[in-house]
């Protein structure tokens, strides 16, 4: 095994370069997982005897990369270096015991305990067997304390066990349950991070029960817990625990149709095949929109995967029986809403994440109500759905979609899933090709204007104004200025007389 031949000849030059021979450089963790699997590498981790800091310092300097540290006092460091498609992150820490077998084994799964010494790296150094795990599938602590020492690497251990599909070996389960409690003392930065690569990747919905097995769940969204067992009547087929990962779980094959690059065959599923009839002209508008997100460290599908596992949240809280035995939520997403918020900043998610996540638990009911009418949305409830939904409203045809596969089930019609799917290609239609119309119409009056020519002063009465002209243009009753100011005295008399 060569990394040089993995595509970074000049990185393990620059090292050879600017390592003394005596200073114990070694490549570790998931570049040799995955070289093994032969996957593709993303990024690279070295560990260093001494100096870590400084020879990532050198590294950088002779490849043009961008260098800082992470930790002083671990010796730790990264370097960004550009590349032809994504930025290679290198990452170098200092040893955290005397000798390079120890540090092995002071790590998280032995799968990530493989080391390579920059010098001779036709020999891998593996003192726990973890080339054997990959080759066997397994996922095994490295010792009895590996959870314990720090609980987060529950989080990824259930990440490696799922995108990878390792079975976890026996005593490691015990450990993973056994350290599920000190998820408490994590920081609420680290559990967010390690969080979001479950939800990033695939098969999310298989993590999270993951996670409920390990007694995990309960210290990362414990909401959900709530949901178990709560039952449903028609047209729901699952409790609302199963209708909620069947929701992200259908969310994520929408995704993969619809944004990403598989080509969904109608004749193995017929409703995804008719989302791609209906939508498949958006899918580089859908895949140029999930590759934007409101924070750089984390995808907008996590966060969206994350909305969809709230997107009921208050299920539990506003369940209500009739006479006629039929369950009820009642504005189920109206309350869900600030749970919502609470558990996102709780998540130490950014101030956009958070409302972005409100914003899709609050409006995940509308496109259904719109897609019962018998009329398909005319342009004053495109304009009011995407005021309140802003860019949102793209994911919420996504999670829409979702919520009524993972509703219906096999009971889901063709007639109804035309439905929402019309209703879904109206509202695409319109933010996309036509945002003039109905969306963002283009301003015929200033604030400023429209307090001179009314001579009103500055307040909430010059914004009621200003949103009945937007909606009228959307609604295309006004079509010039004149007919915007003649809008908005008749508004401003109507609200004088009340």
């Amino acid at each position: 095994m060569n990394p040089e031949d993995w595509g970074f000849p000049e990185l393990f030059d620059a090292l050879r370069k600017n390592a003394r021979q005596d200073q114990g450089v070694y490549l570790v963790g998931g570049a040799i997982r995955s070289a093994l699997l032969q996957q593709p590498i993303h990024d690279l981790d070295f560990t260093v005897q001494v100096n870590a800091i400084p020879l990532a310092r050198s590294v950088a300097n002779r490849l043009g990369g961008t260098f800082f540290v992470l930790d002083h006092d671990r010796d730790t460091a990264r370097v960004l270096l550009p590349g032809d498609k994504n930025t290679l992150v290198v990452d170098f820490a200092g040893w955290r015991a005397p000798t390079l077998e120890e540090d092995l084994r002071l790590r998280d799964f032995t799968i990530n305990a493989i080391a390579l010494d920059i010098y001779q790296p036709g020999v891998l150094i593996d003192p726990l067997g973890g080339a054997r795990d990959i080759r066997e599938g397994i996922l095994r602590a490295c010792s009895p304390t590996s959870l314990e020492d720090d609980p987060l690497r529950i989080l990824r251990g259930v990440r490696l066990a799922v995108q990878m599909n390792l079975r976890i070996h026996p005593n490691t389960v015990a450990l993973l349950r056994a350290s599920a409690a000190g998820l408490n003392r994590i920081s609420g930065e680290r559990v967010r991070d390690e969080f979001f690569h479950i939800l990033s990747g695939e098969k999310t919905t298989t993590g999270i029960r993951l996670l409920d097995q390990l007694g995990a769940l309960e210290y990362i969204l414990p909401e959900l817990l709530e949901q178990q067992g709560l039952k449903q009547t028609a047209p729901h087929t699952l409790d609302v625990w199963e209708h909620t990962l069947s929701t992200v779980g259908w969310l994520e094959r929408l995704f993969s149709v619809l944004a990403g690059t598989s080509q969904e065959d109608s004749a193995e599923d017929l409703m995804l095949g008719l989302a791609v009839l209906h939508l498949g002209r958006y899918r580089q508008n859908l895949a140029d929109h999930f590759s934007n997100s409101p924070h750089p460290d984390r995808t907008l599908l996590g966060l969206l995967k994350l909305a969809a596992l709230l997107h009921d949240v208050d299920k539990p809280i506003t369940r209500t029986e009739g006479s006629d035995g039929r369950v009820h939520f009642y504005r189920h997403e109206v309350s869900g809403t600030e749970r919502a918020k609470k558990r996102a900043r709780r998540l130490m998610l950014s101030g956009g994440e958070v409302e972005r996540v409100a914003t899709i638990v609050a409006n995940h009911m509308r496109i259904h109500h719109l897609a019962m009418r018998a009329e398909p949305p005319g342009r004053r409830s495109i304009f009011r759905f995407f005021r309140s939904a802003g860019s949102a409203g793209v994911d919420l045809c996504l999670l829409s979609l979702a919520d009524t596969l993972a509703t219906y089930g096999v009971t889901l019609t063709p007639e109804r899933w035309a439905a929402e799917l019309q209703v879904c290609r109206t509202l695409l239609e319109a933010w996309w090709e036509k945002p003039h119309e109905s969306v963002r119409p283009p301003r015929l009056l200033s604030g400023e204007e429209l307090m001179s020519e009314l001579e009103i002063s500055p307040g909430k009465l010059v914004g009621k104004l200003l949103l009945a002209v937007e909606e009228a243009q959307a609604t295309g009753t006004v079509t010039n200025r004149e007919e915007a100011l003649a809008l908005a005295r008749r508004r401003l008399r109507e609200i004088q007389l009340q």
